[in-house]
């Protein structure tokens, strides 16, 4: 049998991709050495069921709701940017949620660019503009991200923020960090955080927690990241952001531990068809009968 060097870089490139998770940890049930994975539904959908949904979707009549030149409200936005004491919420849009609490500024997932992919001429396009634009905002201290999907984590939205920002503090799951650190920012800090580890910015407690959904930014980097949700706790309030997710037990995990939530910001949205969308993406019925609120 003859053995070419293809072969044999090919055979290489498998083993390499099979450990390719330089976090792993044998005793942590969500870890694989190739990635992550989720600990109630076994990520078993493929190609075929992708391409599945794409076609069914080619014969439904859906309208195209789009409202992206409406106006925006400019009304609150002096206030907002000299808010320094009241907590407030802002929704900016999609998962993106301004927290301004204990006289911190914190943004959810930003996604301030008019598509969700990785080039600006193609791809999801949002249906409303944001509600405040990156220069609109206050400073902001910290930023958590749930995933790596192009919705969930912009890069021109990371960029913006970082140059009209300085010191700004990037909370994100495992293995998101040296993503970032390839964007050569300066002025930003990374901490990267397992399900269940905890960060603390001017004492304000935020922790990774669980979440059911997956990442991916190309055709060959599915799982390679970590996705989470997030717990942000100060000393008389605390809130959950769930991220993306499917309706799993982790949310009644994370209630029992937690006891009780202030808000719970639950993202429903891309819930239909069910059959497919079920085990990433809550819809609103689930999200009415969370545990965790």
């Amino acid at each position: 049998m003859h053995i070419t060097p293809a072969i044999i870089l090919l055979t290489i490139a498998a083993l390499a991709s099979c450990t390719s998770n330089p976090h792993f940890d044998a005793n942590k049930e969500h870890h694989t050495p190739g990635g992550f994975r989720n600990l109630h539904y076994d990520d078993s959908k493929g190609f075929i069921e992708f391409i599945t949904w794409k076609w069914k979707q080619l014969s439904k009549d859906i309208q195209n709701v789009n409202s992206y030149y409406f106006p925006i409200d400019r009304s609150q936005h002096q206030h907002i940017r000299t808010n320094t004491s009241r907590p407030s919420l802002t929704w900016i849009g999609h998962a993106t949620f301004l927290i301004q609490i204990d006289g911190m500024n914190i943004l959810t997932d930003p996604q301030f660019s008019e598509r969700a992919s990785p080039v600006l001429w193609a791809g999801p396009r949002r249906a409303v503009p944001p509600a405040m634009s990156i220069e609109d905002l206050p400073k902001i201290q910290a930023v958590v991200i749930s995933h790596d999907h192009y919705d969930s984590l912009d890069v021109n939205s990371i960029k913006g923020l970082a140059k009209h920002n300085t010191n700004i503090h990037f909370l994100v799951p495992l293995g998101m960090k040296t993503w970032l650190d390839d964007l050569s920012l300066e002025g930003i800090q990374i901490t990267e955080l397992d399900w269940g580890a905890s960060h603390i910015i001017k004492n304000i407690r935020f922790t990774a927690e669980p979440a059911q959904h997956w990442g991916k930014r190309t055709l060959f980097d599915a799982f390679k990241r970590l996705w989470a949700s997030w717990v942000i706790e100060t000393k008389d309030r605390r809130i959950f952001f769930a991220g993306d997710s499917g309706y799993a037990g982790h949310f009644k995990d994370i209630g029992n531990k937690y006891g009780s939530f202030d808000l719970a910001l639950i993202p429903i949205g891309a819930y239909e068809p069910r059959w497919f969308m079920k085990p990433y993406h809550v819809n609103p019925e689930e999200g009415e009968l969370n545990e965790v609120c």
